[in-house]
């Protein structure tokens, strides 16, 4: 089997997480987090709407890590990114860290926003 190291140009992979933080670009940031093209930066949690619509136009899914659980994020949240044009994706943090890192790979227009994993 063949080999190839996935290039992930300017956008910025998780390389891994711990007890409130996620390692960004060989850096840990502290959680809550928000990565998008160009961007790592704190993220205020369910409350902070307004970062996350400022991706509309930008990433065609957004996906909210809930923590070490899935969990609904609150129905106000999804309904204003939904009617923002986000195609939102909620599941456990670890699991999506793994999927952004995959849509990622293949150029996809993905950003996540990430609560800790505790």
């Amino acid at each position: 089997m063949q080999l190839s190291e996935v290039d992930f140009g300017a956008a910025q992979p998780v390389e891994g997480y711990g007890p409130g933080f996620f390692r960004i670009g060989g850096q840990a940031h502290a959680a809550p987090l928000l990565i998008a093209p160009g961007l790592v930066a704190d993220w205020g949690g369910y409350s902070d709407a307004g970062a996350l619509l400022t991706l509309a136009g930008q990433v065609d899914v957004l996906f909210i890590g809930t923590g070490a659980e899935i969990a609904h994020v609150p129905a106000a949240l999804r309904t204003a990114l939904e009617d923002a044009g986000l195609g939102v994706e909620t599941m456990a943090s670890p699991a999506a860290c793994r999927t952004y890192n995959v849509l990622l790979s293949e150029g996809r227009r993905v950003a996540l926003a990430v609560m800790p994993v505790d």
